[in-house]
């Protein structure tokens, strides 16, 4: 098994000391890491070619997942987006074998609605049959009904921090991933994850199926060494 451990974009802010000198950013951050999760993705579009330079860029085993554009989710809240969903899975197609979970974010107002919710996700699974992951924001989704249909259309729950409701912290949906999302707490975005909270997260990574863990505690930089934590605890042998 292997645990997947990045932050969401690849700056190494103020953690040069930690990767090697050489090379892009992006060869650097592969150097020590074997998963990114590309958010530019949310807000524009990239060529196909981007994909490809990318994907040639780093190592065969690393992997990239790639969160879904906000047109899809937050502007057209997942109706008639045939156009844009074709768009985007051709682009990502750029990084071939290298391509990973496929994020959708949801906005926080985007309340669960079976009908909706079953016919995109219809169409989603028409379209493409890679690993999918959720990320709702609304307590509306955290309960039986939507996690029995993301599970029929295999699609992970992600398991966030900070959560809406206790439930949103941990995985749902289809569980033949766990994708972790920490966007960092008490501030979001800004503030960096505790020894003992990577302690615990790395006991519960190593007991997952195809387990992911994306830092999104960027802002000041907690997020590259909280990820560089992380994955020590996660390499270091059982005691």
């Amino acid at each position: 098994m292997t645990i997947r451990i990045g932050t969401a974009g690849w700056s190494l802010y103020r953690a040069d000391e930690a990767f090697p000198a050489e090379g892009t950013v992006l060869e650097r951050y592969a150097a020590r890491f074997n998963a990114v999760e590309v958010n530019t993705s949310f807000y524009r579009p990239h060529q196909k070619k981007t994909y490809e330079r990318w994907a040639a860029s780093t190592p065969e085993d690393f992997r990239f997942a790639v969160k879904v554009p906000q047109a899809i989710t937050h502007e057209r809240r997942l109706v008639g987006v045939d156009d844009l969903l074709a768009r985007f899975l051709d682009e990502t197609d750029g990084l071939g074998a290298k391509r990973g979970p496929l994020l959708i974010q949801l906005p926080p107002s985007l309340a669960f609605e079976a009908e909706r919710v079953g016919a995109f996700l219809a169409t989603w699974r028409d379209r493409t049959d890679a690993p999918t992951v959720l990320e709702p924001r609304h307590a509306s989704w955290f309960e039986a009904e939507p996690d029995d249909l993301l599970a029929a259309h295999r699609v992970a729950r992600v398991a966030a921090d900070p959560a809406v409701v206790p439930l949103a912290a941990e995985p749902g949906g289809w569980r033949g991933l766990a994708y972790h999302r920490l966007h960092g707490s008490p501030e979001m975005y800004a503030s960096a994850y505790e020894p003992e909270v990577l302690d615990a997260l790395a006991v519960r990574l190593r007991a997952e199926t195809e387990p992911w863990c994306v830092f999104d505690n960027t802002r000041l930089g907690a997020a590259t060494w909280d990820a560089l934590a992380l994955r020590e605890r996660t390499e270091s042998p059982l005691s």
